[in-house]
Formats: C-alpha cells, structure tokens, sequence
C-alpha cells in the first residue's frame, strides 16, 4: 500500500505545481496591467467561484479576463471556456509559456470592435 500512497503524492503535487503557476501567471498578468495604468489584481481571492475572472480590473470592466500560464495551451477549448465564464462581458486570455512574452487572444469580432473604437 505504501507504494501507492507516494504515486498518488506525487499526483497531488503536479496539480499544486500547476496551481501554483497559475497564481504566479495572475499576479505577473495583474502587475503587467499595472504597468500600464490600470488597477488590476488577481480576481479569485477577492470573489472566489468558477465564474469569477482571474483577473480582477475596474478600469476593464467590460472584459473578463482568463490567465493560462502553461506550456502547451489548447487554444479553442481555452476560449470557449472563456466565452461560456464571460457572461455578457468580452473574453480575453492572457498567455504566456516559459521565457516567452505575454499574449492576448480574443475573438476577431471583439478585436475589430474594440478597434473601431479607438479611432
């Protein structure tokens, strides 16, 4: 029995592990945005919940924001994850692998509109 006591450790680890990188991506995403302007932090110690955005912004209101800090990111399982959490607000996903910059991937329609905006 023993044996298996570690083997199921070692499992519980690997999804700490990958926890742990995703609080670490939240807070590197939230200071990023800092950085720019805008009072952001990470969202799930302030609301909690599934449906909460990792992101927690104010000034971004309209946008929910999901950060993935992984390697390998399933881009359109991520999105849709990210659409069905949104409620009425505009998915965003912050990414970034290891030594890489970050991300955003959103919808083309939302990029063009946000666009459109702009000008």
């Amino acid at each position: 029995g023993g044996e298996h006591g570690r083997q199921h450790h070692t499992e519980g680890m690997m999804g700490k592990k990958s926890r742990d990188k995703g609080k670490v991506g939240e807070r590197e995403f939230a200071a990023l945005l800092r950085e720019h302007g805008f009072n952001a932090r990470r969202g799930v110690q302030y609301q909690g919940g599934p449906d909460s955005p990792d992101i927690q912004c104010d000034d971004l209101g309209e946008y929910h924001i999901e950060v993935k800090r992984c390697e390998n990111l399933s881009l359109y399982k991520a999105v849709k994850q990210a659409i069905q959490d949104a409620g009425e607000k505009i998915p965003i996903i912050g990414h970034r692998r290891n030594n890489q910059e970050w991300l955003c991937i959103m919808k083309a329609d939302d990029l063009l509109d946000l666009i459109k905006g702009a000008r």
